[in-house]
């Protein structure tokens, strides 16, 4: 057997003894799927998007963690509710995360950690208009009509 593979049957998993893995781990949340959702968004907010005090709480309610975190610095503080793709989702679950009071952001993790952030409003939002400068291109003037018979 050589070096390397005696070493891989030897170390443990990384993520399971990562501390912020352990830190979602001591909410005691009973769904292992959610958990480990949780760390994937935890690990993409914090170390890919560079999130700022990105901390977990345990929703007794629902059962669930989810994360809290600011944008930048001085961005108001949002919550993120990971959520593993095979788990369904009610509008009572939303209404009751919307109810925290903090803007809310939906993360599908699907098995092979594709991650899919939707955000949450409490009611409709009027999109932001289009930015930049935009030119009709006359396309239409240059069609030909059908004749009608």
């Amino acid at each position: 057997m050589s070096e390397a593979s005696h070493r891989a049957e030897e170390a443990p998993n990384w993520i399971l003894v990562h501390p912020a893995y352990q830190e979602i781990k001591s909410l005691e949340v009973e769904d292992s799927a959610q958990v480990h959702a949780a760390f994937l968004v935890y690990m993409d907010l914090s170390e890919v998007r560079r999130w700022k005090e990105v901390s977990c709480v345990k929703s007794p309610e629902l059962q669930v963690v989810l994360l809290e975190g600011r944008e930048k610095e001085g961005a108001p503080i949002q919550t993120v509710f990971p959520l593993p793709t095979h788990r369904p989702l009610s509008h009572q679950s939303i209404r009751h995360v919307l109810d925290r009071g903090f803007p809310m952001l939906l993360c599908a993790v699907a098995s092979d950690s594709t991650l899919v952030y939707q955000r949450m409003t409490d009611g409709l939002v009027t999109p932001d208009p289009p930015t930049g400068p935009f030119q009709d291109l006359g396309r239409r003037q240059h069609r030909k009509r059908r004749k009608q018979q």
